[in-house]
C-alpha cells in the first residue's frame, strides 16, 4: 500500500502535529515500509496455527493463598489520626 506525504500531512494535522518537510517524507516511506511488512505477514497461512492469547507460555506468577495471621489491631490502628471503635475513621463522604 502507498502512503503518500499527503496521507502524513493529513495524519499529522489530525494529531496536531506540526512535521518539516524531511519528517513527513521519512514517515511516509517509514510507514509504507511497515504497511508492507504487514501485507506480506497477511499472505502467511495460518489455518493449522492455534489461536492463543499469549506470545509465550503463560505461568502463574501469584503465590499461593495462605491464611497467615495479621498484625495486632492496637499496632494497626497507632497512627491513624482518628479511630472509633477498632477501626479507622474517616471523614463521610455520602450524604
Amino acid at each position: 500500500m502507498a502512503i503518500t506525504k499527503k496521507d502524513v500531512e493529513h495524519a499529522a494535522k489530525l494529531a496536531r502535529l506540526a512535521l518539516s518537510q524531511e519528517e513527513t517524507e521519512l514517515y511516509a516511506s517509514q510507514m509504507a515500509k511497515i504497511l508492507t511488512h504487514v501485507e506480506k505477514l497477511g499472505t502467511l497461512d495460518t489455518k493449522a496455527v492455534e489461536p492463543t492469547s499469549y506470545t509465550i507460555s503463560p505461568k502463574t506468577i501469584f503465590r499461593k493463598d495462605e491464611a497467615k495471621p495479621s498484625l495486632p489491631q492496637d499496632e494497626i490502628l497507632s497512627n491513624a489520626p482518628e479511630k472509633a471503635k477498632g477501626c479507622f475513621k474517616v471523614t463521610r463522604i455520602i450524604e
